[in-house]
């Protein structure tokens, strides 16, 4: 378990992490999601004890980690994949770690086997290609066989297979009942990986919660319509209440309904429906209205000064009958 307790980290006159409160549990995958600069690697850090807090505290198992007795055994980061020693063949900077820990030469062939890097164990891990070099440092998180789990962006570099395997492996650690806390920029595959999210933005928790609730708080479903009698289905709609506005390939998204309930509304009046579906924000489009005030840059995009962000906004263009 991962404790933090008003931690607080200042650099100057900027405060990077700003007395927060957070819990990381034991049996579930926890998302760590935040834009650049919100302090995700800062809060990391501290963690693992490579940033002494400026206030407060954030403990592993109930202890600071420079406390812990054998750090391995208790705590594997992924935090820097390529701070490592170039120099030094996989295996012999796997085996230097396990000496210095305490941990048995044939587990480095274990984890060197698990993260599939057995063909270049014993080649310099300074020509490794980016994927390789996540797959090094994973297997260094897990070399002492840990309780405590932390990967800072860990599918960085990774191919398909390899994302997936992560993606696989990160979940089967949390199953055994592990803390597993991660963080990434990407969305799609948090939104598979993660149970639990932690989101912060200018140092603050913004959210503490669950994927689904996370998911339904911060963004808004919709039910898609079309119909060939779209006019008059709209016109009994709105009568009901109900948000409605179009798309431009002519479908409707209706907001406040239910997509039994725009049936019963159709059928009762003869109007025909080609499509009906209910349709759920994506984890992205969640995260997107929750930190858009956290962002330190916007960049612009030439040509897309109106054009909608995401799936879900491409229903905000005109409403329907107009």
């Amino acid at each position: 378990m991962i404790t933090a307790e008003r931690l607080t980290k200042r650099y100057g006159d900027k405060t990077a992490v700003d007395a927060i409160d957070f819990t990381v549990e034991p049996g579930t995958v926890t998302g760590f999601l935040g834009p650049n600069g919100a302090g995700k690697s800062t809060t990391m850090r501290m963690v693992m004890g490579l940033d002494r807090p400026s206030a407060g505290s954030v403990t592993v198992n109930g202890r600071a980690y420079r406390d812990l007795p054998a750090p391995l055994h208790e705590v594997g980061a992924l935090l820097e994949a390529k701070a490592i020693h170039g120099g030094r063949t996989a295996y012999n900077h796997l085996l230097w770690m396990a000496k210095s820990n305490g941990i048995a030469r044939r587990r480095v062939d274990e984890v060197i086997d698990l993260v599939g890097l057995t063909d270049v164990a014993s080649k310099r891990s300074g020509g490794f290609s980016l994927g390789m070099g996540q797959r090094l440092g994973i297997a260094a998180a897990l070399l002492g066989d840990p309780g405590v789990l932390l990967f800072d962006e860990p599918v960085n570099g990774l191919d398909p297979e390899g994302i997936r395997w992560i993606r696989t492996l990160i979940r089967s650690l949390a199953a055994e009942g592990r803390t597993v806390f991660v963080s990434s920029h990407l969305m799609s595959e948090m939104a598979l990986t993660a149970d639990h999210l932690l989101v912060v933005g200018k140092g603050r928790i913004l959210a503490d919660t669950d994927m689904n609730d996370f998911i339904a708080r911060n963004s808004a479903g919709y039910v898609r319509v079309r119909s060939p009698q779209a006019g008059e289905l709209a016109e009994r709609m709105t009568g009901q209440g109900w948000r409605v506005e179009r798309a431009d390939d002519g479908a409707m998204a209706v907001y406040g309904a239910t997509a039994e309930a725009i049936g019963d509304i159709a059928g009762a009046h003869g109007l025909y429906l080609h499509e009906l579906g209910g349709v759920q924000a994506s984890l992205e489009d969640a995260f997107m209205r929750l930190t858009e005030d956290s962002v330190e840059y916007h960049a612009g995009v030439p040509g897309a000064a109106h054009a909608p962000d995401s799936a879900a906004d491409q229903t905000h263009l005109t409403p329907a009958g107009v």
